[in-house]
């Protein structure tokens, strides 16, 4: 058996103390806010087992009663809540620096008002049902973004290139999207059947190249439509 020096022991100690930091310092911290106690917890267990730190809160104005209490990677939010919505969320959290991207999540019938949230400033929204892989890659790519902020010329032309190559017809289609209207209701405002409508939101999305409805909305937010 070797014996160990109290030097050498404390070398150690302080050696996984170190590591220790260096893990903390790694691991991104993901707020959860949704009144929703199974869907709060569904949600924290899938963000642990994937290797982030996760703290939950039932509603709103909770985090923000607590907004001091550590610092935040991501926060990822139901749109509908008692209280203060999803969309209040983004506005009051930009009023109090909170410099993170938020994800909502929405129904079915909530794009529109996930829209409304992403002009305000969210970066994502994602529609429910959803799978564990959607959830992720959302977050995944919004750590990966800067803070929101107002895009800069650099990137707002980016945003107008990829929309350059859109028929008349296909920039119609994107504005009743961008105003959170369903194809039926775009379909009878351009006098063109649902079915129609439908091509032409396919076609635009490979023009752009673009595979979800946040992420084209993100560029058409971007390019100032």
């Amino acid at each position: 058996m070797v014996a160990t020096s109290s030097g050498d022991g404390t070398i150690l100690q302080f050696t996984a103390r170190l590591r220790s930091l260096v893990r903390e310092m790694i691991v991104r911290r993901i707020l959860v806010i949704d009144d929703d106690a199974a869907m709060r917890d569904s949600l924290a267990f899938l963000l642990d087992v994937n290797g982030f730190y996760v703290a939950t809160y039932e509603t709103a104005t909770a985090f923000l009663d607590d907004v001091a209490g550590g610092p935040v990677d991501c926060i990822v939010s139901d749109i509908r809540m008692p209280g203060m919505s999803g969309l209040e969320l983004v506005s009051k959290a930009k009023a109090n620096r909170v410099d993170c991207p938020i994800i909502l999540i929405t129904g079915h019938g909530d794009v529109s008002l996930a829209i409304e949230a992403m002009k305000a400033g969210a970066v994502d929204f994602i529609e429910k049902p959803f799978g564990e892989e959607v959830l992720l890659r959302a977050i995944n790519s919004a750590l990966e973004l800067r803070p929101t902020k107002p895009a800069d010329d650099a990137s707002k032309l980016q945003a107008e290139a990829r929309l350059a190559a859109l028929s008349s017809r296909e920039r119609d289609v994107l504005q009743g999207l961008l105003a959170g209207k369903i194809n039926k209701v775009i379909a009878h405002d351009l006098g063109i059947s649902p079915r129609t409508v439908e091509v032409y939101r396919a076609n635009l999305m490979a023009k752009i190249n673009v595979r979800s409805m946040s992420e084209l909305m993100r560029i058409a937010i971007t390019a100032g439509l």
